[in-house]
């Protein structure tokens, strides 16, 4: 294993900071090092997961699949991409579909795809899109600068022009942002990458109004949230809302590469032949993939209650931590298998003492502990995170 990690440090470029852990299988919550060290994978490849590693129905379509037919290109139709846009329109807001590798990705189509549209049917001038303060749209140039978050800007400086940036939950300041240029609003319903912060009960309704009262479109950044992570399919379904655009990745494939940028028709129709493409986008493999776990997600409603009955508690389980250890517990916030503890220090220590305990969380924001465990979670395996993390805190304290 040493030898591996001397060839990553050698070869591999030095974009990623990362723990001394090759992992070499997985199944369900469960991942195997190198050295044959089991752990419960509670971040999920970042949210990736949403049934777990290597799910049988995820598994066979990608085994049955990569025997027929791997890649071609957009050039010609793909059985299994057009199946994928149809499951996805018949269960969404959405009239079209577009198909990328990427959250990145689908939010760098999103925003070309709003600028087009306020040109050619608003006015030449609209070109701005609004988001949040705390937000993460990707890494890319445009979605990196659409990214509210000064410390993944620097180094890549001049940004791309055309974007502001609000607190998020604050409905006044976005009132306020709004003006003649102004051609989206572009948020996540809920930040990951920000904290896991979940906006108040009518923000989304306040925000939809303003779009509609001023003419402009709402994109709604579901790469993290979507595919059921929430407890429901699609995060906007609690804010009894609908946007115009609608970004995903990470859940959508089970654990293969695959973005969706979704729309509704007046909006889709601003992309033409030659507009924007994609040379993997939607191939054959990713999609076949993708429509197992969607199909697994929504089978019965089964899985996405689920999601909302061991998310709630999960939810219970750390405000006992929180009652607890009040001295080093901030807050706990989240939907469905989305949550976070906030902590009145950095988090690292937790984590990387967890890591040695045989449990995977990650920490975002600095000091918030974010869990996206998968749908298929169990409340033993809950039990045994927060376990964990009492003695943890109980050696903090």
């Amino acid at each position: 294993m040493k030898k591996l990690l001397d060839e990553a440090a050698k070869y591999l470029m030095n974009t990623y900071s990362r723990y001394p852990v090759i992992l070499v299988k997985g199944r369900g919550s469960l991942v195997y090092g190198m050295d044959g060290k089991e752990y419960l994978d509670f971040v999920g490849g970042i949210a990736v997961n949403i049934l777990g590693h290597c799910h049988p129905k995820v598994v066979v379509a990608l085994q049955k699949q990569a025997q027929r037919l791997i890649h071609v290109s957009n050039l010609y139709h793909i059985e299994p991409q057009i199946k994928l846009a149809k499951l996805l329109v018949e269960n969404s807001f959405a009239d079209k579909v577009f198909f990328c590798n990427s959250g990145a990705e689908a939010n760098e189509g999103a925003i070309k795809l709003a600028r087009k549209y306020a040109k050619e049917n608003i006015s030449e001038d609209r070109f701005e899109i609004i988001t949040a303060l705390n937000s993460f749209h990707g890494r890319t140039l445009a979605s990196l600068t659409a990214t509210g978050q000064e410390r993944f800007h620097k180094g890549f400086e001049p940004l791309v022009p055309g974007f502001k940036y609000v607190p998020f939950d604050d409905i006044k300041a976005l009132e306020e942002a709004i003006d003649e240029k102004t051609c989206a609003i572009m948020l996540e319903p809920i930040q990951g990458e920000g904290g896991v912060r979940v906006p108040s009960e009518n923000y989304f309704k306040e925000v939809r109004r303003l779009c509609d009262d001023n003419g402009i479109l709402l994109i709604l950044d579901e790469v993290q949230t979507g595919i059921g992570r929430t407890g429901a399919l699609f995060a906007y379904e609690h804010f009894g809302i609908e946007p115009d655009i609608m970004t995903l990745a990470k859940g959508l494939g089970g654990g293969v590469p695959i973005g969706a940028l979704l729309a509704k028709e007046k909006v889709a129709q601003a992309f033409v032949p030659g507009s924007h493409a994609s040379t993997f986008g939607g191939n054959p493999l990713v999609c076949q993939a993708a429509i197992a776990t969607v199909e697994t997600v929504l089978e019965d409603g089964i899985l996405l209650q689920e999601c909302n009955r061991l998310g709630g508690y999960f939810k219970k389980r750390l405000y006992e931590l929180k009652d607890e250890f009040s001295g080093i517990i901030v807050d706990i916030r989240g939907m469905g298998l989305m949550l976070g503890m906030e902590l009145n220090r950095d988090c690292t220590q937790v984590v990387k003492a967890c890591m040695e305990r045989g449990v995977l969380i990650n920490c975002t924001a600095g000091n918030t502990i974010r869990f996206t465990p998968p749908l298929t979670v169990s409340t033993e395996e809950i039990d045994q995170v927060v376990e964990i993390l009492k003695d943890i805190f109980r050696r903090l304290s």
